[in-house]
């Protein structure tokens, strides 16, 4: 599965090689992504962000595949999370995750084993029609 992965993001770079930066694609929709792929930047994520253009997001990359649970402390615009598998087919999303700027915030949860999350605006997987099974595609996305 590992090889799989990094044949899959090495086409995807390949094939994509005009692309400025990171970009992903789902169901035909191109996405510009800021790349979270370690614990500091994952944990920051999109906190304190007042807002985000419509064509991008934020990709978070993890070493390995399991159960992924996401929550909204000090983000101050609602998302979709979506929750990707090893061979890069979306496992679940949550859609419309409220901001939260308590010390208790709800958590949102993969309904199974993930390795990639991709957050993008409320709404997008709605304007997507998105399902489970979707694939995404990377276009110049290090390898994590």
């Amino acid at each position: 599965m590992r090889y799989l992965v990094t044949l899959l993001l090495l086409a995807g770079v390949l094939t994509a090689c005009h692309a400025s930066g990171p970009t992903v694609e789902l169901n035909g929709q191109r996405f510009a992504v800021e790349i979270a792929a370690d614990d500091p930047t994952r944990t920051r994520g999109l906190m304190f962000r007042e807002s985000m253009p419509a064509s991008n997001g934020m990709l978070f990359i993890f070493e390995e595949i399991k159960p992924l649970s996401f929550w909204m402390k000090n983000t101050k615009i609602p998302l979709d999370i979506f929750y990707f598998d090893n061979d890069l087919k979306l496992v679940n999303v949550v859609e419309n995750a409220r901001p939260c700027r308590t010390s208790r915030c709800p958590s949102y949860p993969s309904t199974g084993p993930a390795r990639f999350v991709l957050e993008l605006n409320a709404g997008s997987a709605r304007a997507l029609g998105t399902k489970p099974g979707d694939q995404i595609q990377f276009i110049n996305v290090p390898k994590g």
